[in-house]
């Protein structure tokens, strides 16, 4: 801070003034002179410690340096488009006019309110905050502003709503019900548990035949407006080998023997041998051939993953093979996810001390006072 004082106005206020190391002079007033400087002692402490930021950074919308921090993420095609239409939808109607240091904590739990009411779903209501805040933290790390408003923020409880597989005749009657072509898709998903990004990216070069595994290490990404590249999977944990059933993998040859992969590799594509669009295969492919196959409207490509997985467990594999076999960062989202489709422990615990028990005073424990 280059120079500080404190000095009484006319009209009997106290003005506190500094100028930064810029030169810049800020200045404000008040009642009472210990008021004054208390202020002035405030900003030294955030200067000499490394916090202080310039009352007028802040001084651009929201909307302004939202987008500036879009255009930086290096976020996927997918995830760009949802943080952009979070911003557009949702934030920019409330804060997006509203300059960075004049958004108040008080106004944003306001604004999750008018979200929630909108009937927009706790998890959705989650992520569209999560979009806001991280924002925020952007500008706090920019010195932008002192704090997040989004910090405290009370948000509506998310209700985890339990998997329930489809079943093996259900997967059966999709199956049947999708173009002749993409079967052996539906089928080889629910004998792997890959991710729907996982399972349109996979090549024929992944597949080890002699081993009866699968290497999952990338996924198709479509880019913005036209186009796809093949990226990274969704996590590091993601990447994993996975072994291949005697079934899944004669679906496989099978499949390849009938529709060999074209320039792409591609084992999986359309008719032309181009990778597997997610919103097209959802409105052409997916969607109508759940229907005719008579499966619950929110049966998703994602339940082929939750077949696989009750499959493993319903076998006996312990929560750290289903972790990774399906690429989980670490066992507490399986746990999360799939824990109610574990066997009950109730009569192995009964068991267990009663076996400790058996003979112990004639099969009784005696109790005194």
């Amino acid at each position: 801070m280059a120079s500080k004082s404190i000095a009484k106005r006319p009209n009997n206020r106290w003005r506190a003034r500094y100028r930064d190391d810029a030169g810049k002079e800020h200045a404000k007033h008040f009642d009472r002179k210990v008021d004054a400087q208390r202020w002035l002692d405030e900003v030294t402490t955030s200067i000499v410690s490394g916090q202080y930021v310039d009352p007028n950074a802040g001084r651009m919308t929201f909307r302004t340096y939202a987008e500036e921090w879009r255009a930086s993420q290096p976020h996927r095609v997918t995830t760009q488009a949802r943080t952009k239409s979070a911003l557009e939808n949702q934030a920019y109607p409330w804060l997006g006019d509203r300059m960075l240091s004049e958004i108040r904590p008080s106004e944003v739990q306001a604004w999750v309110a008018k979200l929630s009411a909108k009937n927009l779903s706790p998890a959705t209501v989650h992520v569209i905050h999560g979009v806001v805040s991280g924002i925020f933290k952007a500008a706090v790390r920019d010195r932008r502003v002192a704090s997040n408003p989004c910090e405290a923020t009370k948000l509506p409880r998310k209700e985890r709503k339990q998997v329930t597989p489809i079943t093996m005749e259900q997967l059966d009657r999709l199956a049947d019900e999708v173009p002749e072509h993409l079967r052996a898709l539906i089928l080889f998903t629910a004998g792997t548990g890959l991710r729907q990004g996982e399972a349109f990216g996979l090549t024929v070069d992944r597949v080890d035949f002699l081993r009866r595994t699968v290497r999952v290490d990338r996924q198709v990404q479509p880019l913005e407006g036209a186009g796809w590249e093949f990226r990274p999977t969704k996590t590091s944990s993601s990447v994993r080998t996975i072994p291949l059933p005697r079934t899944t993998l004669e679906t496989l040859s099978a499949h390849l023997a009938a529709h060999p992969a074209g320039q792409h590799g591609l084992v999986f594509g359309d008719v032309d041998g181009e990778p597997l669009r997610r919103s097209s295969f959802g409105q052409t492919i997916w969607h109508p051939a759940r229907k005719r196959a008579g499966l619950p409207e929110g049966v998703t490509f994602h339940d082929l993953r939750h077949l696989y997985a009750s499959l493993l467990i319903r076998h006996g594999e312990s929560v750290k093979v289903v972790q990774a076999r399906l690429g989980h960062a670490d066992a507490s989202e399986t746990l999360n996810t799939y824990s109610h489709l574990w066997p009950d422990s109730d009569d192995t615990t009964r068991a267990a001390v009663d076996a400790a028990f058996e003979g112990f005073g004639g099969g009784a424990v005696a109790l005194s006072s």
